[in-house]
């Protein structure tokens, strides 16, 4: 079988799954009609029989090329194809002697696949199909051969398979269900052991149908809380890993600060006497430049330590945000942008983290990055939360931005490592917030930031 670009997916290991086993099917149904022509009996209509497996077998030469197609597999299609096991099933049974052919609770079968590989409303699906052709077999089915020489004479529990066949001649009674009243005359008033196997043939199918309820309600059940379980595995060791980057990335951040000290000292040394020598204005002007980002620098590596040390206070929304607003100007004074501010007061109270002011800055600095003409701060709250929007009129987002946004050193910026909306993401998630990013309909992208913050109180 060629191997599909999506051949390590879900749907197509389902399928590919379903496919072995049809193929078992196949081989276990012609291997049982060849026993039963040789051994029981050669009364039954081996043309529609024979038919319904070959049509089994080309449904999955169907599904083999199907199989090498790089198109996912979806959750209809897979219940089209059990759906299409269960109708050859029934095709069999209807030819084999109905609800009173041994073989009935294969049924169970397609049912506990779905249940287990597909959704609830699937699985529902699936076990109201089955029950309705185990129930229609109840009534409708063409008896087994010299089934009216047993005891019970394996007649229909309803006149309805007698009405169906009414007034065919010997031979066609033969193959179909005889209850007109001649034949009840000839064989007499119900035996008890008639009785007894009409009972039992009602008995098997009311275990069934409750077979098909459990079923289809504790493997769904247990189905979802299996996928719900790998999902929160996913989740963890992805959080895992990405914690274990951003340990990884402060460790050599703290490394590297340390380090900066002694060249930055160097710097301002250096370029304080160059200033003490130089006479020409416009080098003046260079070296006080190249001195204020120095001291920039030392500013900064500084702010981290401190801030390392201290203890985060609370504080009021309203009076976090613009005061981070303020910080970042100061490091993008050319960037221009209005702020506005939604919310009935008072404002709720987050954590004023050292960590969330820097994420935000980030947020704001990529924003600025895409659209440095003109932006746009909202601030809303309501009961449910706070929320800060950050609009810009850049070129958006491209699908593959949109898809990998926030992986670790993932960038569309030439010079950039991929690393600012990563570390603003996990800041925001390990303290209870989120950051989303979309596309909005004036043109430009919008950076969604749900902030962490309670009620104040009245």
């Amino acid at each position: 079988m060629q191997i599909s670009l999506l051949s390590g997916q879900t749907g197509h290991s389902h399928l590919r799954r379903l496919f072995l086993l049809r193929n078992v099917a196949i081989l276990a149904q012609l291997v049982t009609l060849a026993l039963v022509y040789r051994f029981m009996s050669t009364d039954f209509a081996w043309a529609p029989m024979l038919a319904t497996v070959l049509f089994l077998a080309l449904a999955n030469l169907v599904t083999r090329w199907r199989l090498s197609l790089d198109y996912p597999v979806g959750h209809p299609e897979l219940f089209f194809q059990l759906a299409l096991d269960v109708n050859a099933l029934t095709v069999l049974l209807y030819f084999g002697g109905g609800s009173t052919n041994p073989f009935v609770s294969l049924y169970l079968l397609p049912l506990v696949i779905a249940a287990a590989t597909l959704p609830r409303r699937y699985s529902w699906g699936m076990a109201a199909l089955t029950v309705a052709c185990y129930s229609l077999l109840m009534v409708w089915y063409v008896p087994l051969p010299g089934g009216d020489t047993h005891a019970g004479h394996a007649m229909p529990l309803s006149p309805i398979g007698a009405n169906l066949h009414a007034g065919h001649d010997a031979g066609a009674d033969a193959d179909f269900c005889r209850t007109d009243p001649a034949d009840a005359a000839m064989v007499g008033p119900a035996s008890p052991l008639q009785d007894a196997f009409n009972a039992h043939v009602l008995g098997m199918w009311l275990g069934f149908v409750i077979s098909a309820l459990v079923i289809a309600y504790f493997a769904v059940e247990m189905a979802a809380a299996v996928r719900r379980r790998d999902t929160q595995l996913n989740r963890v060791r992805e959080e895992t890993l990405r914690n274990e980057r951003i340990v990884a990335l402060g460790t050599l951040a703290a490394g590297a600060a340390h380090e900066l000290g002694t060249p930055l000292a160097t710097m301002a040394v250096v370029i304080g006497e160059m200033r003490d020598e130089c006479r020409a204005p416009e080098q003046r002007e260079n070296l006080a430049l190249l001195d204020g980002q120095v001291r920039n620098c030392k500013r900064i590596l500084d702010t981290l330590v401190t801030q390392a040390q201290e203890t985060p206070r609370e504080a009021a929304i309203d009076a976090f945000i613009p005061d981070v607003l303020n910080e970042w100007q100061l490091l993008r004074p050319a960037v221009h942008y209005r702020y506005r501010v939604a919310g009935e007061n008072p404002a709720p109270i987050l954590r004023a983290d050292p960590a969330l002011r820097a994420a935000l800055l980030n947020l704001l600095n990529n924003a600025a990055d895409a659209s440095p003409q003109e932006m746009e701060v909202l601030l809303r709250w309501n009961a449910e939360g706070a929320v800060l929007e950050i609009r810009d009129h850049g070129p958006g987002l491209t699908a593959e931005t949109a898809a990998r946004a926030g992986a670790a050193f993932f960038t569309t910026k030439q010079e950039g490592r991929g690393l600012g909306l990563f570390l603003a993401n996990a800041t925001l998630e390990r303290l209870g917030g989120s950051v989303r990013l979309f596309n909005h309909d004036g043109g430009g992208a919008t950076t969604e930031v749900v902030l962490p913050c309670r009620k104040a109180e009245a």
